[in-house]
């Protein structure tokens, strides 16, 4: 499975529709090293002259979200679905040990996206975005 075809299911995962523009922001992505957004929106108004800078925002998140990419890396392709989140490989995510020792390996973004749910499940979330998790050692 290609590394398009991969996000692309990802994204199906997590509830995102699959349009044209969705599918020319990901090629634009992978064959090009873009720095910003702006860089990405520019590229994609040279195809697509009606998508709005607002649609390169939204799927740039949802890239994060899945954790397809990172910010810190520069709009790239962060891992693979070889690499993440199925692997035994802790590079690009987190292992998760049930009491039966069945594992969940997980990327940045996915973790984010259960922890966010699970919250709002909970009733600790409404509308508001995970910044950061911290771990707070120490006893209290």
């Amino acid at each position: 499975m290609s590394k398009k075809e991969q996000i692309i299911e990802r994204l199906k995962e997590n509830g995102c529709r699959i349009t044209k523009q969705r599918l020319m922001l990901i090629d634009i992505i992978l064959e090009n090293d873009c720095s910003s957004c702006k860089e990405i929106f520019y590229k994609a108004s040279k195809s697509d002259e009606k998508i709005g800078v607002a649609t390169v925002y939204r799927m740039i998140n949802a890239l994060e979200e899945i954790g397809a990419i990172s910010r810190k890396n520069m709009y790239k392709v962060e891992c693979s679905q070889e690499e993440c989140p199925h692997s035994r490989s802790l590079e690009c995510g987190y292992v998760i040990v049930l009491d039966d020792d069945t594992t969940c390996h997980l990327s940045q973004g996915r973790l984010n996206t259960v922890l966010r749910e699970g919250m709002k499940q909970c009733g600790y979330l409404k509308n508001q975005k995970i910044t950061r998790i911290e771990v707070q050692n120490g006893s209290q």
